[in-house]
């Protein structure tokens, strides 16, 4: 293993060089070679350690797709270099407490801002690192975007091969991604779907002796602190809406949300959406074009700490806070082996700013609800859909024969569930509701068992 200063090398290596700088937001610029081959300048993780902030970027496949990639470091006066080169696709971070390092990309860094480089995972898309079930003192998981699952030493870097879960669950095209440990298991995700009906993606668990399949439809993230309760947040989508899970108390609860975007419906396009902690105890969620504020801690049991904040188009690989500016990752330009021609040479921006620039960004909207084509039952109640931040709220309901739906609203969030209207509907009915009416939470309870979509729009 080789062991590099970052003082060494800030000298030595050069990346770009910081781009305009507009009034109180500066701008970094990352990039890739103009090629041979054209890919990918994605910036995959970032992690403040070691007094500098510490970038991954990534190509969108394994080597030798894209060239010019590595490990990047920004200093306090937002300087950036390169500092190493990995021509790989890595978008895992991760701090292991008992030794002092951090872990981003194939490599370990220590205190003093020396690294590692992690070899025998160099050829490997690594996309998650996580705390180790037996021995977390010593060892970590290592998550690939094949589907494979490695633990490692942290001292000797030297790497074993647990899992193949793509045998374990029968999975052709793999595309892991998130992946926590909390509650006493490992939960990992993979949002490899690529048209609609498919079950090759999902949400697994290990809890040390055995696996199982949560979810088949693909999920995206995994998050969650060490204290607090340890509630574990994940997130994912279906054709119906945006799948939110929540695992309280050794329990997993199911929510929706709404939909910002239908351009992140594919496996490709909703890569790297995250749940990070940005500020002190509070966590921000990004996923299908939207972002939420978090309450990481479940009170009552519940999830209702919950709340649009903005939507957008940016593809935000990660999202960190550094020297009190609120940072975002960026893959902003993809030729991507000329599917995109006219994208020229890849590159990519960090954006510096504040955690409340956020509410300036596109005001939240959105679609989607609970079903979409689905055999429903009588007195069955659906999954509870976000229903709180968003201005002008409008239901429609499509059944395939005579039906009565009932809508009920958790305005407290902690499962206490109230009746708001009974609607018939023969075909078709559409349900405006009152301006300014909201509740945490929304559910439908069919009273005739028929097919049912169910769709709000959030305007």
């Amino acid at each position: 293993m080789t062991r590099r200063t970052v003082c060494a090398l800030l000298a030595g290596l050069s990346a770009a060089r910081p781009q305009s700088f507009l009034p109180g937001l500066p701008n970094l610029g990352v990039k890739a070679d103009t090629g041979p081959a054209r890919s990918e300048s994605g910036v995959g993780a970032l992690l403040p350690w070691a007094d500098v902030l510490w970038a991954v970027t990534y190509n969108s496949h394994k080597a030798p797709t894209g060239s010019g990639l590595g490990l990047h470091v920004i200093d306090d006066r937002l300087n950036i270099r390169l500092v190493h080169r990995s021509d790989g696709t890595h978008a895992n971070r991760y701090v292991h407490t008992q030794s002092q390092q951090a872990i981003i990309g194939p490599y370990a860094i220590d205190l003093r801002g020396n690294f590692r480089v992690i070899e025998s995972l160099l050829d490997h898309r690594l996309t998650a690192t996580m705390d180790h079930l037996s021995d977390p003192a010593n060892r970590v998981y290592m998550l690939t975007m094949e589907g494979l699952l490695f633990e490692m030493d942290v001292s000797s870097l030297k790497t074993s091969l647990l899992f193949d879960l793509n045998k374990e669950f029968g999975i052709k095209r793999p595309h892991f991604k998130g992946g926590c440990t909390a509650q006493g298991r490992v939960v990992v995700a993979n949002n490899g779907f690529y048209q609609y009906g498919e079950t090759q993606a999902g949400l697994f668990e290990y809890d040390g002796k055995q696996w199982r399949a949560l979810s088949r439809k693909p999920h995206m993230e995994c998050a969650a602190r060490r204290n607090l309760g340890q509630v574990m947040f994940c997130t994912g989508w279906d054709e119906a809406s945006v799948l939110f899970w929540a695992l309280v108390n050794g329990r997993w609860q199911r929510y929706r949300l709404p939909k910002a975007s239908h351009t992140f419906d594919h496996a490709w396009q909703t890569e790297w959406t995250r749940i990070r902690e940005v500020e002190t105890e509070r966590f921000l969620v990004d996923m299908h074009g939207m972002f939420y504020e978090l309450q990481p801690v479940a009170f009552e049991d519940a999830i209702w700490g919950l709340k649009p904040i903005c939507q957008h188009l940016r593809i935000i690989p990660d999202y960190c806070s550094f020297r009190g500016l609120f940072v975002m990752a960026g893959n902003q330009n993809t030729p991507n082996a000329d599917n995109n021609p006219l994208g020229g040479q890849p590159q990519a921006g960090l954006w510096f700013g504040k955690t409340d620039d956020l509410w300036s960004f596109g005001k939240p909207q959105g679609w989607g609800g609970p079903w979409r084509g689905a055999e429903v039952r009588a007195d069955e109640p659906s999954e509870p859909f976000l229903f709180t931040g968003f201005q002008n709220k409008v239901l429609h309901l499509k059944t395939d024969r005579s039906a009565e739906i009932r809508i009920e609203v958790d305005f407290l969030g902690n499962g206490s569930w109230e009746t708001y209207e009974t609607i018939k509907v023969s075909g078709y009915r559409y349900h405006v509701f009152p301006a300014g009416f909201s509740a945490h939470w929304v559910r439908l309870v069919p009273q005739t068992s028929c097919v049912a979509t169910a769709q709000f729009i959030f305007t």
